[in-house]
């Protein structure tokens, strides 16, 4: 019998809600140092997990609707951010 990967990342949205109650969490100030350490950790984690889901989502739009019928998946770069420029 096939177990389920213990390493794959929860889906987007829970991450993203998980994400969310610990800044919550955070901004309350009523954790300890190392509480704070491990949210602020585990809020890391999810982060790079958000991020990374995202920029895969954005490669197949870009897939998709790119006019070419050959088209591959090509690495993705986000834009840098310069100090005081507006993002698009």
């Amino acid at each position: 019998m096939k177990k389920a990967a213990a390493t794959a990342p929860p889906p987007f949205e829970q991450s993203l809600s998980e994400l969310e109650a610990i800044v919550d969490a955070l901004e309350k100030g009523e954790m300890t140092l190392e509480e704070s350490l491990g949210a602020f950790e585990r809020g890391v984690t999810l982060t790079r997990a958000c991020r990374q889901a995202l920029e895969a989502a954005e490669q197949r739009v870009r897939i998709l609707t790119d006019g070419r019928p050959d088209a591959a998946p090509e690495p993705f770069s986000p834009p840098s951010k310069t100090p005081g420029t507006p993002h698009e």
